[in-house]
C-alpha cells in the first residue's frame, strides 16, 4: 500500500535534504581544501587562489615528505605506540572490568566510586610529570604507554557490557570446575567481541592522535610519534629543515605545501579505515548507555 504524502511532508523532506547537503559540504570541504593545497603551488595558497582544485599542480611536497627520514621514523614509532599501547589497554581494562562486573565482589561500590572520582579530579600536569620522572619512565617509550594504560570511561563501558552477560553462563562454568580466569577466557571474552572491537578502536585512535604526552615526557627525537613531528612542521615551521640548500624563494614555494602534505600523510590511515569502523563508534555509545 502506497501512502500519499502531503505537500508539507514533501517540503519538510526537501528542506532536510538541503540542510544535510550543506552540513556535509561544511564538514568535508576543510579536508578537501587540505588535500588540494598539498598539490598546489605555495604562492597560489598564499594568495587564496586555491579553492576547489589544485593550482600549479605538482608532487614536490609529497616527494620531500617521503624523502624525510623523520617522517618514516615517526611513522614507525606511532605504529609501535598504537600496537603496544592498545594491547596493554585492552588487557588491563578487561582485567579491571570483569571483577567489577561480578555481583559477589566485596567492596565493588567503593572501587567504582574511586574509579569514577578519577574521571573528574586529577593531580594535574606537574604531579603527573614528577610521577613519571621518579618512576624512571621519563624519555622512554613507557612514558607514553603506562600512565594512560586504563581509561576510566572505557573501563565503565566494558564493565557495563560484561554485566549484560547472563549469570547462568558464569554459574554453569563454575559448576564445571572453571575458575575465574577460565570463565573470562572461554565464556566472557568470546561473547564480548563487540565491546572489545569498540575498545580497540577507541584506544587505537587515541594513541594515533596523541602528541601532548610525547611533548611533555620525551626529549629523544628518535622516540617522537608522527603527530608530534606534524606539530613541529605546522607550528614551528620546521618544514624548512626539509629544504636545506634551497634558495629563499624555493623554500617559500614549497614549505606551505609541505605542511598540507604532511597532514594528509598523517591522517590518511585513519581516513581510510574509519568508514569501515564507523558502526563500532555508534555501538560503543549504545553499550555505555545501558544502566544496570
Amino acid at each position: 500500500m502506497v501512502v500519499k504524502r502531503s505537500l508539507g511532508e514533501k517540503i519538510f523532506d526537501s528542506l532536510n535534504i538541503i540542510f544535510l547537503t550543506v552540513c556535509s559540504f561544511l564538514f568535508l570541504y576543510p579536508m578537501w581544501y587540505v588535500l588540494v593545497s598539498s598539490f598546489s603551488d605555495a604562492y597560489a595558497i598564499a594568495s587564496s587562489r586555491v579553492t576547489f582544485w589544485p593550482v600549479g599542480f605538482n608532487f614536490n611536497a609529497y616527494k620531500l615528505v617521503f624523502e624525510d627520514a623523520r617522517i618514516w621514523e615517526a611513522y614507525g614509532n606511532t605504529l609501535f605506540y598504537v600496537g603496544a599501547g592498545t594491547a596493554i589497554n585492552l588487557v588491563l581494562t578487561t582485567l579491571g572490568a570483569y571483577p567489577l562486573s561480578r555481583r559477589n565482589l566485596d567492596g565493588k561500590s567503593f572501587f567504582m566510586a574511586f574509579i569514577v572520582f578519577t574521571m573528574f579530579f586529577s593531580g594535574g600536569l606537574i604531579p603527573a610529570y614528577l610521577n613519571v620522572r621518579e618512576l624512571g619512565l621519563f624519555d622512554t617509550r613507557w612514558a607514553l604507554l603506562l600512565p594512560g594504560a586504563i581509561s576510566a570511561f572505557n573501563l565503565i563501558v566494558m564493565r557495563t557490557f560484561f554485566q549484560g552477560i547472563p549469570d547462568s553462563l558464569i554459574e554453569s562454568g563454575k559448576i564445571d570446575g572453571a575458575n575465574d580466569i577460565k570463565i573470562l577466557l572461554r565464556i566472557v571474552l568470546p561473547l564480548s567481541m563487540p565491546v572489545i572491537a569498540v575498545m580497540t578502536l577507541f584506544y587505537a585512535v587515541g594513541h594515533w592522535n596523541s602528541w601532548f604526552a610525547a611533548m611533555i615526557y620525551l626529549q629523544d627525537r628518535s622516540l617522537y610519534p608522527l603527530q608530534l613531528i606534524l606539530r613541529e612542521i605546522l607550528i614551528q615551521s620546521s618544514a624548512q629543515n626539509m629544504l636545506s640548500g634551497a634558495t629563499q624563494d624555493e623554500v617559500f614555494r614549497i614549505s606551505e605545501s609541505i605542511k598540507f602534505a604532511t597532514i594528509i600523510v598523517a591522517t590518511l590511515p585513519i581516513l581510510v579505515i574509519y568508514p569501515f569502523l564507523q558502526r563500532y563508534f555508534v555501538k560503543g555509545v549504545m553499550i555505555g548507555a545501558i544502566k544496570e
